[in-house]
């Protein structure tokens, strides 16, 4: 059996938020997350251009990722982004 979550994550009292986006230059994934930085404080954006989604994730230090809000501004910027869902297989127990 397989469900669909969010991929928010709490690791070690850190949040983590992986996002799918249309992102493909260095020099706009360093723009907009220097943006997104200077947004939200306590935000740590990487991104991963090479994967098949173009990955951007956000690790928070200090509570939760207004993901609505980090999709909204990516948008404004010209690009898009959307919280990547995560497959979980439950493997059920006898």
């Amino acid at each position: 059996m397989r469900f669909l979550r969010a991929a928010t994550r709490l690791i070690d009292d850190v949040m983590v938020e992986v996002f799918k986006t249309n992102i493909r230059c260095h020099a706009h994934a360093l723009a907009i997350g220097n943006f997104l930085r200077d947004s939200f404080g306590g935000y740590i954006v990487n991104f991963d251009l090479d994967d098949c989604d173009h990955i951007m994730r956000i690790r928070s230090l200090h509570g939760s990722i207004d993901s609505e809000r980090v999709c909204r501004i990516v948008l404004a910027l010209g690009f898009e982004a959307n919280v990547l869902a995560d497959e979980t297989e439950i493997v059920p127990q006898d």
